[in-house]
Order: structure tokens, then sequence, then C-alpha cells
């Protein structure tokens, strides 16, 4: 138990940390300080905060979660000022998603805040009834619900303090997206798609291919689609509808068995909501396509299941028995093994990325033994093979000599990257190995999804 508590606290502290740098690093940006600490801190602009995410949905998610980790330490410890500190690192964070100027943030927050304050009014309900106890585990729901006025006045003052023309929440909220580039014509597209295969989808990995090659009846979403922005919509579309209602069915299902709402344990409850943000940006992003919230994610999976329902205020009992692995001589070696296995693993990767990266950088910025022949150094990546042969195609001219082949892979890389330099080479390279037809249906792709790209190409082929 004592270790299970100790790996409790690390997720939450390592989450609360996390995500106080984060804000702070975000409100540098937002000021357009970030320059003070480069290289060290990304610097996107005046009246633009992301952190060290590089996207503010990301950004705000992350914020979100070091908010709930910080209500959980809140429930754990009984200092005065160690629960005033910890409400004032809950302000810090409200500041920070009002800075991200994200919807899906504020979303966030409004649940989180909310449920929280829920929570607090049952929990002094509760010991009212009992006899007055005046030890609470959550801060009172007048000092949650503060936090939701904070955020709309950070989120009114913080463009007032910067001086210039920035994007403020209100304005948001106001206009929406960008008209054609909302969730909503996305959406529509990719529901577009899940029509045309619905029983085993377009395969893992092709939805960028299926967006570009497919010629709409209506609106078309216009740039590259390689996510649905939508968990359940993606896996439809990349596995077919048979197998994403089997995964989130499933997931349901658990759900539902584990009872979440009757839920009084405090570490599980901090798991159900770190799971419940993630989810939430997953019907609209795609946070699980990224190591942070893929972390996070499994870590609350294995705190929540395998095991039997409670309702005990007290922090969970793991028992442990000497079935499975253990009973093949215990599990210290087979997680010793599992590490090592898992470390040389990434230890590989770490090494693969490094040599095939040589590429994609400037000749002088690579490592000494890959400035020349560089392209063909990297030959076997089992890993980085797709960006292999896309720097090789995009590298190399297309010829009368060499047309057949690069149309071949020209055909592949479509399917990795379908951006313009790759689609040109296709068209020229079919051109001149003589598939006229598969060329002309190209070109019409092209023109559709691109315009302005197809207009460039045109005049440079004049």
């Amino acid at each position: 138990m004592r270790e299970d508590i100790r790996t409790q606290h690390a997720l939450a502290f390592g989450l609360l940390i996390a995500g106080l740098i984060s804000a702070a690093i975000g409100l540098l940006q937002y000021y357009d300080l970030a320059e003070l600490f480069a290289p060290w801190i990304t610097e996107p602009g005046i009246g633009q905060a992301y952190g060290s995410l590089r996207q503010r949905n990301q950004f705000a998610t992350l914020l979100s979660m070091a908010l709930i980790a910080a209500l959980w330490l809140h429930a754990g410890c009984r200092g005065v000022w160690r629960r005033r500190l910890l409400m004032g690192a809950s302000g810090l964070l409200t500041v920070g998603l009002a800075a991200s100027v994200s919807r899906t943030g504020l979303l966030q927050l409004l649940l989180v805040v909310g449920l929280a304050a829920f929570m607090a009014h049952r929990e002094r309900r509760a010991a009212r009834t009992a006899g007055g106890d005046s030890t609470f585990r959550l801060p009172s729901s007048l000092a949650l619900l503060a936090l939701i006025p904070l955020y709309f006045a950070a989120s009114w003052l913080l463009p007032l303090l910067v001086g210039g023309e920035v994007q403020e929440m209100f304005g948001r909220l106001r206009q929406g997206a960008v008209a054609g580039q909302g969730r909503l014509d996305l959406w529509s597209n990719v529901l577009t798609l899940i029509a045309q295969r619905p029983w085993l989808g377009w395969g893992w990995g092709e939805l960028s291919y299926a967006h570009y090659s497919t010629l709409y009846a209506g609106p078309r979403f216009p740039v590259i689609l390689d996510n649905a922005h939508n968990l359940p919509l993606h896996l439809a579309v990349e596995l077919g509808i048979p197998a994403a209602l089997l995964i989130c069915g499933g997931f349901v299902w658990m759900v539902i068995a584990a009872r979440p709402w009757a839920e009084r344990s405090p570490t599980r409850l901090m798991a159900w909501g770190l799971l419940g943000v993630i989810l939430l940006h997953s019907l609209l992003e795609y946070p699980l396509w990224y190591g942070p919230f893929q972390l996070v994610f499994g870590v609350c999976l294995g705190m929540l299941w395998p095991q039997t329902h409670g309702s005990s205020n007290e922090l969970p009992q793991f028992p442990v028995r000497k079935r499975g692995l253990a009973a093949l001589g215990g599990t210290r070696k087979w997680l010793t093994l599992a590490a090592v296995t898992l470390l040389s693993c990434l230890g590989y990767a770490a090494w693969d990325y490094t040599r095939i990266s040589q590429i994609y950088l400037p000749r002088s910025e690579r490592l000494s033994g890959y400035q020349d022949d560089t392209l063909a150094k990297l030959q076997g990546s089992w890993l980085f093979a797709n960006q292999v042969r896309f720097a090789e195609l995009t590298l190399t001219d297309v010829t009368p000599a060499n047309a057949e082949r690069m149309y071949e892979m020209a055909r592949s890389t479509v399917h990795f990257s379908p951006e313009p330099r790759v689609i040109i080479k296709l068209i020229e390279s079919a051109q001149l190995s003589g598939h006229s037809r598969e060329a002309q249906a190209e070109i019409e792709r092209f023109r559709v999804a691109f315009p302005a790209a197809y207009e460039r190409w045109l005049e440079g082929s004049r």
C-alpha cells in the first residue's frame, strides 16, 4: 500500500508541477517575454500561449489535469497554509487556461469546477448530518466556483495588458471557427468517408489519403486531414463501424460497470477526473496521439482496473496475491525484464530517429558522418521507412529513366503524406511513364484539394 500511495503522490505532484511550469511559460509567451529564456522556451508571438506543447488545446488539457491533481492534494493535506498554496496554484492554472484562449479548456474548467463544487457541497452536507465535522477534504463550493469568474476576469484583463490586437476568448466564442474550417465541416467530410467504407474502413493511417482522394459533393475541409478530431469517428473511418462500436462500446461498458458516480475514494476520483478531461479532449481532437497524455491515460486505467468497486473514503488497497507471473518465479524479475526490454526499444528508437532525422537538417547541422551521401546511409530503417521514402521522393528529380520507379514510390508515399510536392511528383512520373489516365485523375484531385498550390504548379509548368 505504501508503494501505491507513493505512486499516487508522484502522479499528482508531477502533474501539478508540470502544469504550473507550463502556466508560467504560457504567460511569458502571451506577453512575448519568452525570448528571455530562449532557446529553452518557444516564441509563438504575442497573445499566444501553449507552454511547451505547441498547441493550445493540449496546453489547456495539461492545466486541467494539473487542477484535478491540486484538488486531490488538497484533499490529502491538513495544513492551512498548504491548502492556501494549493488554492493559489489553482488560481494560476485558471489564469493559464484563460491565456490559452482554448474553448476546450473553458469546457474542461466548467466541468472540473462544477463537479468538484458538487462533491464539496455533498461532503459538507454529509458532515452536518453526521454531527458537524469541520475537517473537509475539498475547498468550499464558493471557493471552487470563484475560479469561474476568475477565468473570465483574466480573459478580459490579459488582452488589455498586452496593448495590441490579440485573439481573445470572448471573440472566439462570438465568431466561432473560420468559415469552412470548423469541426462541423471536418466531421461532415469524415461521415462521407465512413459511408463509403462502413464495414472495414479505409485502413489505419489512411484518413489523410482518403480525404485527399475523395471529391465531395458539398463543402470540403481545406487542409490535410490526418485525424477525425473525434476518437469514435476516427476509429470508424479507419477501422470501420463494427470495430469502432466494439472498442467504444467495450470502454463504455467498463465505465458503467465501475460506477464512477458512486465513488468516494479521492484517488479513484482523481483518476476518473483525469480520464474525463482526456476523453473530453478526444471528442474534439486527438490527445491520445501524444506520449504525455497516453502515459497519464495508461496510469489512470491501471489505477482503476482491474479492481472491484468500493465506496471507501480511504486510499485504495491493492492486495498482492501469489499467482500469474508471480507463480512463475516472482513479479520482480519479470518487471525488471520488461523494463530492460522497454528501455532497449526506446534506445533503438532514439538512435534510429537521430539517424533518419539527418536528412531533414541543413548539411552544416548534420552529424559529421552523415553530411555526405546522407540519403544512401539511411536505408534499412524499420521505424521510419516512410520518412526515408518521403525524403528520397522529394529530393529526386523525375526523369524518363526513373519515371516508373518514381511513379511506384509516389503512389506509396501519397498514402503517407498527400501534400502538393508529393502529388506533383506523382503526376509528373505518371505522365512520363505512360500512365496518362492516372495522371489526369490526380490532376483533378490536386485541383480540388489544393487549389492555390495547383495554380502555382500550372504557372510553373507553362
